[in-house]
């Protein structure tokens, strides 16, 4: 018992120092003042989208930057997506509809879209947005300003997240909480090793020779969390990554409700901890019960100390990914009790039942 409680303090201490660490350096992408000539193709792959691509085109249109080629790749969507599509390429030049011919063996439906997608693509940048995410201002010039001064040959960004009902307020900020209390963000541009890579296909920036050359989604073709994959793959391969949070320059809705919520994060939980399901689960052991351990195994102090270092994480990862602090603490039984069930769904999942998302199975 006493063991569980020191390694309990020990993980919370490393949480709280990368918490803290993510909260003071430089994690959103910074703004620039700086025009380019570049080309910028914003590739967005789209199946049943039309609650949501009119949206995302009417950002991109307002944009800062104008030097921009919009392609959208209509998969097989059963709704309105490519009419809505088509009516805006009628009234801007910049904005093309690529309709697809069907999924090809072999391939998940969105890594075939954005391989498909880059291929008509004439861009120098290559901006792989899903058609959910929502964008203002001058995102895109501060893309190429950000990736041309540090040499990043690909800018993934976390967006904000648009929180509205109660199901969401405790399942969605389990993904920031993950990410900002393990991995120093300023460290995946940092250094070298592919263990310090993550990235989120909401918002996947290339530059385009590179992307051409390594073709990343073919290479994941059935690889159903591409984006983390592909962030190790360039890592591997000595190409500089960043990874960042959004403001309010970018921002998603991810899911809309509890059990949408846990559907979606099942496909993707355990690429947070390397694919190894014993690492998720004993991460969410110790955040879930790691406090008995400290209180029926040492002094009163030490609770103290840890119940401080537990809740200023919590408080840094909230400010870091501009969350409701209050809501993140309130919640924050509730919000172990989804991150459990996350892991449940994604080893049922794994193991005794094929997943469905967009009305396709995912295996």
């Amino acid at each position: 018992m006493i063991l569980l409680a020191y390694i309990t303090l020990i993980f919370t201490a490393i949480q709280f120092l990368v918490a803290l660490v993510n909260l003071i350096t430089e994690i959103s992408l910074p703004e620039s003042e700086n025009e380019s000539a570049n080309l910028v193709s914003v590739l967005i792959p789209a199946r049943n989208e039309e609650n949501n691509i009119s949206n995302i085109l009417n950002d991109l249109i307002y944009q800062t930057y104008q030097n921009i080629e919009v392609i959208v790749f209509n998969d097989q969507s059963e709704d309105k997506t490519a009419e809505i599509v088509d009516e805006f390429a009628r009234r801007d030049s910049r904005i093309k509809l690529l309709n697809s011919e069907g999924l090809p063996d072999g391939w998940f439906g969105k890594n075939y879209a954005c391989h498909s997608l880059a291929k008509h693509a004439q861009g120098e940048y290559l901006l792989f947005l899903d058609a959910d995410v929502r964008i203002k201002n001058n995102i895109l010039g501060n893309a190429v300003s950000f990736s041309k001064k540090h040499d990043i040959r690909l800018v993934s960004i976390f967006p904000k997240q648009i929180i509205k009902t109660f199901g969401e307020r405790i399942t969605v900020p389990n993904m920031n909480y993950i990410l900002v209390s393990l991995l120093p963000l300023i460290l995946v541009r940092k250094l070298k090793y592919p263990s310090m890579a993550a990235a989120n296909g909401q918002f996947m920036f290339f530059r385009a020779d590179i992307y051409h050359t390594s073709e990343p989604h073919r290479l994941m073709k059935n690889n159903k969390v591409e984006d983390i994959h592909i962030a190790r793959l360039f890592k591997k391969m000595r190409f500089k990554v960043a990874c960042l949070l959004g403001d309010e320059t970018i921002r998603c809705r991810m899911y809309s409700g509890f059990w949408d919520s846990v559907n979606g994060f099942s496909k993707n939980v355990i690429a947070f901890f390397g694919n190894s399901y014993f690492l998720a689960v004993l991460f969410w052991f110790i955040t879930t019960f790691g406090i008995l351990a400290v209180i029926f195994g040492l002094p009163e102090e030490f609770l103290i100390v840890y119940l401080l270092m537990y809740f200023l994480t919590r408080i840094f990862v909230s400010l870091a990914s501009q969350q409701n602090i209050f809501y993140n603490l309130v919640y924050f039984i509730l919000l172990q009790f989804s991150l459990g069930l996350f892991i449940y769904k994604a080893f049922i999942n794994q193991y005794f039942r094929k997943l469905r998302w967009k009305g396709r199975i995912i295996e």
